[in-house]
Order: structure tokens, then sequence, then C-alpha cells
């Protein structure tokens, strides 16, 4: 169950489908209340397709949450990185994340606009960050050494997540930077220490109980603040 004090009526997510290296951005799928919407974070028609159909669902309401969860990743070490390999994961790691929230930016408005306060009640805007992208950590990090490509392109997420909170606070807009765990995903592998279920209930909890102290703060999983 979920610990959320307020749980939305409705819910979206989207994903990518990639068949024999071809991106598929074509189908819906609705059962309840619940949304899953197929988009391409790197092309600009999909995003404005997919925000398009949000907000003939949702209408005046606007938009409460948005969480930035695409990623890629690339095992490359100092030896393999390669121009091309950096460009192809700051594409998709962060200014797709840049893209996706600018283009959404008029429903989280319309929706902070119908209340108080700071939060994810109101509108707010969650990163999916990582510990990878923590500078002051990177010593004690050193099996993210390997993943150049990804570490510093989540590091740059953080700096939109600072502007972002900046930028929008006057709106009544939350951002912040969420490192969600090492879990066991297609990315994460099978050596990572958690499934993706033990760590929802936590991720939602920190997401129910941020306010405007947290606006502009890098968080895990549990609430506790990571350096940056």
């Amino acid at each position: 169950m979920s610990p959320l004090s307020l749980m939305p009526y409705l819910w979206f997510s989207t994903c990518c489908i990639v068949t024999a290296g071809i991106r598929t951005a074509q189908f819906t799928v609705h059962c309840g209340c619940s949304w899953l919407l197929c988009a391409d974070v790197v092309c600009e028609n999909s995003i404005k397709k997919v925000v398009k159909e949000v907000e003939e669902i949702v209408g005046d309401k606007g938009l409460n949450c948005l969480i930035n969860n695409a990623g890629i990743n690339v095992v490359a070490s100092l030896e393999e990185v390669t121009a091309e390999t950096m460009l192809t994961i700051y594409e998709t790691n962060t200014v797709a994340q840049l893209m996706v929230t600018k283009a959404f930016l008029p429903l989280l408005r319309k929706a902070a606009q119908l209340s108080t306060g700071m939060g994810c009640h109101r509108a707010a805007i969650i990163n999916m960050s990582s510990l990878a992208a923590s500078m002051q950590l990177v010593q004690a990090n050193e099996m993210f050494l390997k993943v150049y490509p990804y570490r510093i392109a989540k590091t740059a997420l953080n700096m939109i997540t600072r502007c972002l909170a900046a930028d929008l606070k006057s709106d009544g807009i939350l951002c912040i930077s969420l490192h969600p765990g090492w879990l066991q995903t297609d990315m994460g592998g099978n050596m990572a220490p958690m499934q993706v279920q033990e760590a929802i209930p936590g991720i939602l909890s920190v997401m129910d109980r941020l306010g405007e102290k947290e606006n502009g703060s890098f968080l895990d999983w549990q609430g506790e603040t990571l350096p940056w």
C-alpha cells in the first residue's frame, strides 16, 4: 500500500519501446485511474504528443507531480569513454529531463494555482538522480569510476534541479533531486542490493513529506540529505 496521505486520482506512466533498434511511441493503455503512455523523451514531437494527451485528461486541474525517471547507462571508464557516448547519455539523462519539464510546465502551473504551500499536493518536479552524481563522494564511490558519462550527466541533472527550484519557487512549484537507491532494474542489474518494490514505499513517503524547506534539495529514498 502507498503511504501517501493524498492519493492521486490519476496516474500517468510513460515508456519507450525499442524493437530491432526502432523506437516506438505510438500506444496508449488505460486501466481505471492509471494511464500508460508511450513517449520518447529525446524526441520533441513525442514529448508534445504526451503533454497533449495528459492535458486532454486532466483539463484545468493540471498536473501535480512530474517524475523525471528516464535514464540510460553505458559502462565507460576513462580509457573507454568517447565523445559520442558522453553526448548520448547527456541527451537522455540531462537534456531530455529539462525539455520534458519545460513541456509540462503549463500543466504544473495550472495545478499550482489551485493550492497553497509547496509539495506534491500542489505542484512538484522530482528528478531521479543518483548517489553517483555527488561530487563530494567521488573518492568514496570508486565503483562509479567506470561510468563516466552516467555520473557526469546526473551531476548536471542536479544543477537543473537547483535552477528549477530557484526559478519556479515564485510559482509554488517544488523541485528536488532524488536518489532512489541501487535497484534491481534492467540498468541496475542483479547485483543491486534492493528490489524495486522495496524502495517504492520509502520514495513515496519522502515525496509525501516534501515542503518548502526541501525545495532544491538532494535526497535519498529514505529522506536523508545527500552531499552535492
